[in-house]
């Protein structure tokens, strides 16, 4: 079990009885380590330790590009009521955050990435979520896949990949009755592409969403949206069979 230790800005993943070298001294986390306990660096510094949680993946998953935010995941798993026991087919594999996310809400996760690479450290990251026995990583074209006619139904389709409105288009041959399309796309071109292919295959409530978010500032002068970020990360095109 990996764990995460932290004094501050600082954050350090370790394995109970693993040693490492940092700045404010050597932490030897204990064999016995559990959340919640607290260590000291032999120079006396001590660092809270703590379960990996969702935030903490997002943060330090080795990455093969940019994964979708936190915030974006919450929207698509309020949108689509993701939960325990419903199975997902995820294409678009990338780091993985998604599908991690998903497998620790108890979903059976099928995810298709078409780079090796990626998919090999999408693999590595689902062993540091602790979630490979949800979550299986294949090397490969969904819609090949799709085509094969092997995959079956699933209660959530999500796609984060070029070809989305291709796989929109054969949505209802993957979803359950009242399952989920979900797409996240980058461009509002590629949004209404997805749109327009889940329409025209039959699905329902068809929605899609720009996702912005701005974080408060509070101080002695008064109180307003911060001018630092990026508030937009992209869009969520929703639909259902």
């Amino acid at each position: 079990m990996t764990l995460l230790v932290v004094r501050g800005s600082r954050e350090f993943l370790l394995e109970p009885g693993e040693s490492l070298g940092t700045d404010l001294g050597v932490i030897d986390l204990p064999a016995d380590a559990e959340p919640g306990d607290t260590v000291e660096t032999h120079l006396g510094e001590e660092f809270a330790v703590r379960a990996l949680r969702g935030p903490d993946l997002f943060a330090h998953f080795e990455r093969t590009g940019a994964p979708m935010m936190p915030r974006d995941i919450g929207l698509l798993v309020g949108h689509t009521g993701a939960a325990d026991g419903d199975r997902v087919l995820d294409a678009g594999t990338g780091t993985g955050v998604l599908a991690a996310y998903l497998a620790r809400a108890g979903c059976d996760v099928t995810t298709y990435e078409q780079d090796p690479e990626f998919a090999a450290v999408a693999r590595e990251n689902m062993a540091l979520a602790d979630v490979t026995d949800r979550v299986d990583v294949r090397t490969g074209d969904v819609l090949e896949a799709v085509e094969g006619g092997a995959l079956g139904r699933f209660d959530l389709v999500t796609l984060d990949t070029a070809d989305a409105p291709a796989v929109a288009e054969r949505a209802p041959d993957l979803l359950v009755a009242g399952g989920f399309l979900a797409a996240y796309v980058p461009f509002v071109e590629g949004a209404r592409e997805v749109a327009v292919a889940a329409r025209e295959a039959g699905l329902a409530d068809v929605e899609t969403l720009e996702t912005i978010q701005r974080e408060m500032e509070f101080g002695e002068r008064g109180s307003r949206p911060s001018t630092a970020g990026v508030g937009h990360t992209g869009y969520l095109t929703f639909a259902r069979r």
